[in-house]
Order: structure tokens, then sequence, then C-alpha cells
């Protein structure tokens, strides 16, 4: 297997447990929350800060300078720039150096298109039907039906925002995936096993 796999989710599909399923299935490493760590460890700021401004993005176009995705950006020194932006810039910097050193699977972080220049990748989006979502939510959380619906149509409004102004695309469109798998109809182990045959067709296409 060498195809480097990336997960985008709508909040409470189960995204992230089919990417670690998904890891486990192919024997390969899954990168998510683990990426701030590194990202702490190598910009020498604490996890814990960064945790706090994770896939929120910033009102500035300032941190384009580095991620090269916006051209003619005011120049700011790395020590000037929001820490939303430094997060952004470091986490992009370790997706592609992890990337260059084999296979994995990576959830959020605007992977699809940090890696759009690389080669095999599968851009996988895991969406849900909300009833599905709000009811992993409210036994996660222990609340109400109604504040598990709040809950995920704020985390989702936060995961479009960060997603479109990183990437200058929509999050959730069709066309930014090779697969959109609706996990309430096919359920994680049945969706570990198309992703994980996708790939493999992929690579003797």
């Amino acid at each position: 297997m060498n195809t480097i796999i990336t997960i985008g989710r709508q909040y409470g599909s189960g995204g992230h447990e089919i990417g670690r399923l998904l890891a486990q299935e192919l024997g390969i490493p899954c990168y998510d929350k683990e990426l701030i760590i590194l990202a702490a460890q190598k910009s020498g700021i604490s996890p814990e800060v960064f945790s706090h401004v994770d896939e929120t993005a910033t009102n500035s176009f300032l941190y384009a300078v580095s991620a090269g995705t916006i051209p003619g950006s005011v120049y700011q020194t790395p020590q000037s720039l929001p820490l939303n932006d430094k997060l952004f810039i470091a986490q992009t910097d370790l997706i592609r150096s992890i990337a260059k050193d084999g296979p994995c699977v990576f959830v959020g972080r605007c992977a699809d298109s940090i890696l759009k220049d690389v080669s095999p990748v599968l851009n996988v989006f895991i969406r849900a039907d909300m009833p599905f979502r709000a009811a992993r939510i409210m036994e996660a959380e222990g609340c109400s039906e109604k504040a598990a619906i709040d809950i995920i149509n704020r985390a989702d409004k936060k995961r479009a925002k960060y997603y479109n102004f990183y990437t200058q695309k929509r999050w959730g469109a069709a066309d930014n995936y090779d697969l959109v798998i609706n996990n309430a109809k096919l359920g994680a182990e049945k969706a570990v096993q198309v992703i994980a045959q996708y790939a493999r067709n992929m690579e003797t296409d």
C-alpha cells in the first residue's frame, strides 16, 4: 500500500473512528490530533495553546506567504503571525514531510489541499444524516438532542470556515474528494473496507 489517504469529515459523522480503523486495516500510521503535538514540538509552543486554535481560521490572509496559496500577500515574520497561522504552517510542513516518508492516513487539517500535488493520494469525505450524528454526540456528551444539534452545527461551521479560508475551496463539496461516504447508511466497518479497496484499486490502475 503506497497510497496516502486524507479524510475530511462532518462533526459527529464518525470520520475520526473510520480513519483509525482504516489505518489499522492497512497497517499504516494515522495522524489527527497528533499533528498538534508534533507542531508544538517543532515550534516550541505549548500543545495546550495550539489546541485552542486547532482548525480555526484567522481574519487575515497573512498565512499565505508560507502556505503559498494566495499571491501578493503582505509579508510578516513568523514571530508576528497569529497562532492560528503558525499552527497551520507548522502542520502543513509536517503533513508534507510525513507524506514523503510513506503511506499514512490524515484526518482533517486540509490535508487533501496541502497534498494536492502529491500522488497517489485518495481524498475521502465522511458525512452522515443528522439523527445519526446527533445520537453519537448525545451519547458522547450526555446532552439532549437539541444541544447535540447545536454542537454539531457550531463545529461544522468552524470546520467549514477553516477549510474554506486556508484552501480557497468549499468544505464538503463533492468535487474536492474522490470518495464521499454516508456513514449512517454504510457503517464504519464497511466504510473502511470500501475505502481500503478503493485505495488498492488506485494502485493497480
